[in-house]
Formats: structure tokens, C-alpha cells, sequence
């Protein structure tokens, strides 16, 4: 492990903390995400404040940081891209700020593989999480299975090397919806756009 390399993780992790939806919510004087919904600092729960402009902008800057984490990376250290998107994905998912209580990384995790210049799997991803979204109007459905496409996309188009990183980045996503999966199997998971206490 070279500094080069701790130093991407550590710029990743910095970029990806940054808990976007709790910020703007607050900025918009909608009070503190975290107190409604399902507690998530994504869009999902941030569209529950009744504001689709601060869930738009969550999504697109949750997305984007992960992005801006692997390009100033690699103008920093040439070839600690992945080291910047594991570093970005986990700081999403476990913020230092937020006593590691999170996002569940689905919008970061496209960040990476549009950062990462896997325009193929990008294209899939996007497509099967609104597919999804439109289609069944469950969140952590749609986000899940758009993770799962992730090392799906990289297998069927021969990336040995991303295969083995999207697998996990995927099963830590999925395991990010664990409460999710519960409220799954008991037929009690909220659906987009209905009303949750």
C-alpha cells in the first residue's frame, strides 16, 4: 500500500462523507432528514420533505462526488482510481461526521462506474434503477437491483478487474437495505411518492 494510494482512499472517503441531503435539507429549512421517513440521508427520504428540486439535487450531488473523487485522483496519482471509488463509496455509506450512519450508496455508486469511465455498465445501471423505479415505484428495489448490475455488466463485458470490485461494492449496498429487506418480506416497504410518518 503506497502513500499514493492511502492518499486516494482517504480523498475518496473525504468527497463521499459529505452527506449532501442532510445539508441541503437544512439549507432549505426543511429541518433534519434523518427525523422523517425511513431516516436515510438519500434522495429517496429527502423527497419525503414534499421538495422533488432537493431530492433531484441530492441524487445528482451524491452521484457526483464520487465522481469528482476518481478524476481529481487520478490528476493527483495516476492509477489510484479504484482506491478513490472504494474510498468514496464507503464514505457514503459510513460518514466519520454522522457516526458512520449513512446513505445506502445506490446514486454513488453510479457516480463511480460513470468516474471509473464504464460507460456500458453506467448505461445499464441508470436504465435498470429508473426501469425499476417506474416500473414498481419501490426505491430499494429498483436501487438494489441496479447495484446487482454492476459487476453483471462488468462480467458480461469481460472487466476481470472491475468484476471483483462491483461484486462487493454491490453487496454493500445490499447490505445497506438490510431494513429494507425486512419491510420487503412483510409486504410493508413504502412505495415512492406515498406518505410515511
Amino acid at each position: 500500500m503506497t502513500t499514493e494510494l492511502l492518499l486516494a482512499l482517504a480523498l475518496g472517503y473525504l468527497l463521499g462523507s459529505i452527506p449532501f441531503g442532510l445539508v441541503l435539507t437544512r439549507l432549505a429549512g426543511k429541518g433534519d432528514v434523518r427525523d422523517i421517513g425511513s431516516g436515510n440521508i438519500g434522495a429517496t427520504n429527502v423527497l419525503r420533505t414534499g421538495s422533488k428540486p432537493l431530492a433531484a439535487a441530492t441524487l445528482i450531488l451524491d452521484c457526483l462526488k464520487a465522481t469528482a473523487a476518481i478524476l481529481l485522483a487520478r490528476q493527483l496519482w495516476p492509477a489510484t482510481d479504484n482506491f478513490a471509488a472504494a474510498g468514496a463509496l464507503v464514505g457514503h455509506l459510513y460518514p466519520v461526521w454522522l457516526r458512520f450512519k449513512g446513505g445506502k450508496g445506490v446514486a454513488t455508486l453510479l457516480g463511480v462506474l460513470i468516474g471509473l469511465q464504464f460507460w456500458w455498465g453506467a448505461a445499464i445501471y441508470a436504465l435498470v434503477w429508473l426501469g425499476l423505479l417506474l416500473l414498481v415505484r419501490i426505491s430499494s428495489v429498483a436501487g438494489m437491483t441496479a447495484a446487482l448490475s454492476a459487476p453483471v455488466s462488468a462480467a458480461i463485458f469481460g472487466d476481470r478487474l472491475l468484476f471483483p470490485m462491483f461484486l462487493g461494492f454491490a453487496l454493500l449496498v445490499i447490505w445497506k437495505h438490510k431494513e429494507n429487506i425486512v419491510r420487503l418480506r412483510a409486504g410493508t416497504e413504502p412505495r415512492v411518492g406515498s406518505r410515511t410518518k
